[in-house]
């Protein structure tokens, strides 16, 4: 294995997009005019060098006809346990008229405060609580 390697669900994406795409029966490169991304930065992500941004995901997705989110869960976006459709970061990822950087920024806060109620300390008093009513 590679040093250098981004983590393990990028490599678990690698493997599962050049999965996809050989069910698909593209080549590396026809899928990377498909998708609008070059062929080398492609294959650094099949090959787990390279985690890609939600909107390489979405353009890879549409190009081999499956769901985004799918590829949002192998790139560790996204967790399985949030429900397709339903979850907060999907809704985020999907709105068009965000940048990348407006919806990473807000896939940070809302990480941060989910790891914040987790440990309890999130938990707003009574009083704090009618505060903000």
């Amino acid at each position: 294995m590679a040093q250098g390697k981004v983590g393990k669900t990028v490599v678990s994406l690698g493997d599962y997009l050049k999965e996809q795409r050989t069910t698909a029966q593209l080549s590396l490169r026809q899928l990377a005019q498909q998708a609008g991304v070059s062929n080398p930065y492609l294959s650094q992500i099949e090959r787990g060098l390279r985690k890609p941004s939600a909107e390489v995901l979405q353009q890879i997705a549409k190009a081999l006809r499956i769901s985004a989110e799918q590829l949002y869960i192998h790139a560790g976006i996204v967790s399985p346990d949030d429900g397709v459709g339903g979850s907060v970061e999907i809704a985020v990822l999907n709105d068009t008229a965000l940048t990348e950087r407006q919806k990473q920024s807000l896939l940070d806060v809302y990480q941060s405060f989910l790891a914040l109620n987790a440990t309890g300390q999130g938990s707003t008093s009574p009083a704090a609580a009618g505060d903000e009513a």
